[in-house]
């Protein structure tokens, strides 16, 4: 259990558009090549310490002649951002990925302040 010091918690979230691959014929839609995508993600606000994220899906565009796979993480995870990761191997075939994701940390308050 990861506890958070100080009373400000701050909650900051987005569904992103990690790729689209199908319009492109991209490496994802091909079913070879790069199987993996990542895309930064930056808070809206800095937080203290790097914060918890989760993710998940939103919208995910298989095509459906092979079977389903996927791994998604946040990674790289700072007071600053992230790195959304969406990784898929063999012969399966993706056409688009979106994913949402939440961060919770502490966050400055104006209450703060430093004696040095």
């Amino acid at each position: 259990m990861r506890k958070f010091r100080g009373s400000t918690i701050g909650i900051d979230q987005g569904n992103t558009e990690v790729f689209s691959d199908f319009a492109i014929g991209g490496d994802m839609w091909k079913g070879h090549g790069a199987r993996e995508r990542r895309k930064k993600v930056l808070f809206s606000e800095v937080f203290k310490e790097p914060p918890v994220v989760q993710v998940s899906l939103s919208l995910w565009d298989m095509d459906q002649g092979a079977n389903v796979r996927a791994d998604i993480t946040a990674d790289q995870i700072t007071e600053k951002g992230f790195d959304l990761v969406f990784r898929t191997w063999s012969d399966t075939r993706v056409a688009r990925v979106r994913m949402n994701w939440i961060a919770m940390g502490p966050v400055a308050s104006e209450d703060d302040w430093d004696v040095y």
